[in-house]
């Protein structure tokens, strides 16, 4: 066994062994889904989201990739596909971190500390510098409508839950156009 392998076993069983909640994808070590729970004290606490995680073949020499299946506001994911702008992740990553320092170090302070100046959401990157108080209401608007109901994360896989819950967002403030929003409902 190849120590890329060895070393893809052994992060793996770590994160499952630990309080995170991990299910393999046809039973292959390499992509999985973690539950993740949002950081205490923030707009995200009390929020549950489920994450795609894909290892390369390179791993640890290549950073693994990563992505929210159920929606999040956040300047620095985006709320589209679920990508993560994370510069220890995509930029700065070693093979000296793991699996564990993402769940538990990254992703939690990435949710505390966002950086509206490297945006993936730059609707939510305006807001947050505008309007920090109505950024934090929708963030947990999101959080309401797309992170507390377990039975949700599983439909997010063929986006279900998703489309019947759009137009409760419209109430939301928001700094887009229309224009914006009927274009993301025809991808």
């Amino acid at each position: 066994m190849s120590s890329a392998k060895r070393r893809i076993e052994k992060d793996v069983m770590e994160l499952m062994m630990s309080d995170h909640d991990v299910t393999l994808i046809e039973d292959s070590i390499q992509q999985f889904f973690v539950i993740f729970h949002g950081p205490k004290d923030t707009p995200y606490e009390g929020g549950v989201w489920k994450i795609r995680v894909e290892l390369p073949d390179q791993y640890p020499i290549k950073s693994p990739s990563i992505g929210f299946t159920n929606k999040i506001y956040h300047p620095n994911i985006d709320e589209g596909s679920g990508a993560v702008c994370l510069d220890v992740i995509n930029q700065t990553w070693s093979p000296m971190f793991g699996l564990l320092n993402i769940f538990e170090n990254f992703l939690p302070q990435l949710l505390r500390y966002a950086n509206p100046s490297d945006p993936l959401n730059t609707e939510a990157s305006n807001l947050m510098s505008k309007d920090e108080k109505k950024y934090l209401e929708t963030v947990r608007k999101y959080v309401e409508l797309y992170a507390t109901n377990i039975q949700s994360l599983n439909d997010t896989e063929d986006g279900k839950a998703e489309e019947d819950e759009d137009d409760e967002l419209s109430d939301v403030g928001s700094l887009s156009s229309d224009d914006g929003e009927e274009e993301e409902e025809e991808e």
